[in-house]
């Protein structure tokens, strides 16, 4: 979902309602998608080298956990596919519905993880199902983020697009500490025996119950000014990917680079 180049806010008029729904709703929205995607990475260290990668486990229990890290990390091969998705339907269908498919991708994704068999019980099907809901987490957080993002700041009035974008970052390390929290507690409430045989999927499961809130929440906001004008001048995208590819790659290469250098550093800190 790419910025409209025509749309001006009008000028800072204090904070209405619907900016605090805009707000509190991309917040919400993002700390839940990054919940579910960090829960991944705690499961990954604790629980997935022995549960869905056990033959590599009995041999060689170092490979099975480096196997296990390489299944986090697949789906960062997938967010660029998501936010290129997403953005083609957000310039179609609108920001709100796009944003509302990503949150439901993400919390469908986590809920079947939560059930779904080990290794022991349907064999090399556990594995291969898990790198699959994965893939899918990654393209949900490839969308969301940028989707949020973006709805928030052409909500934004004039001179406060710095601030209203700030809010959907502000998710991401409130859903890295709640995963973390959550993990914490029932480590240290369950047994070791308790939490490898079915307390781990408490937190898969509970994604159910925060995607809820989020769609609730999300559903109060109203669509981004900058779709709704689009509409208006029957354009069918503000910003046709071939376009920015062709007469800006020297600007999206640096800020790939940049940020995936910000991410390389910012995930050796939390893996």
């Amino acid at each position: 979902m790419t910025a409209s180049t025509t749309y001006n806010p009008q000028p800072a008029a204090g904070m209405t309602a619907e900016h605090k729904r805009v707000l509190a709703g991309s917040m919400v929205g993002t700390t839940i998608e990054w919940f579910d995607f960090f829960i991944y990475a705690q499961a990954a260290g604790l629980i997935f080298a022995a549960q869905f990668f056990d033959p590599v486990s009995n041999e060689n229990p170092s490979l099975a956990q480096i196997i296990s890290w390489a299944s986090l990390g697949i789906s960062f091969l997938f967010r660029p596919l998501g936010a290129i998705l997403a953005g083609h339907l957000g310039d179609r269908m609108g920001r709100k519905p796009v944003l509302v498919i990503t949150l439901l991708g993400m919390g469908a994704a986590t809920t079947l993880m939560g059930l779904l068999p080990t290794y022991h019980a349907i064999g090399l099907a556990a594995p291969i199902l898990l790198v699959l809901l994965r893939i899918l987490q990654g393209m949900s957080a490839g969308g969301e983020w940028g989707g949020a993002a973006l709805l928030t700041v052409e909500h934004a009035p004039n001179g406060r697009r710095g601030f209203f974008g700030s809010f959907p970052q502000i998710g991401v390390p409130m859903g890295m500490a709640l995963a973390t929290i959550f993990m914490l507690v029932l480590s240290a409430i369950l047994s070791t025996e308790q939490f490898l045989a079915w307390g781990w999927r408490i937190p898969f499961l509970s994604s159910v119950v925060l995607i809820a809130l989020g769609y609730f929440i999300r559903r109060a906001v109203e669509e981004s000014p900058a779709f709704e004008e689009m509409q208006e001048l029957k354009k069918d995208s503000s910003a046709p990917l071939a376009v920015l590819f062709k007469s800006h790659w020297g600007t999206v290469l640096k800020c790939a680079l940049i940020f995936a250098a910000n991410n390389a550093i910012g995930y050796f800190v939390i893996a």
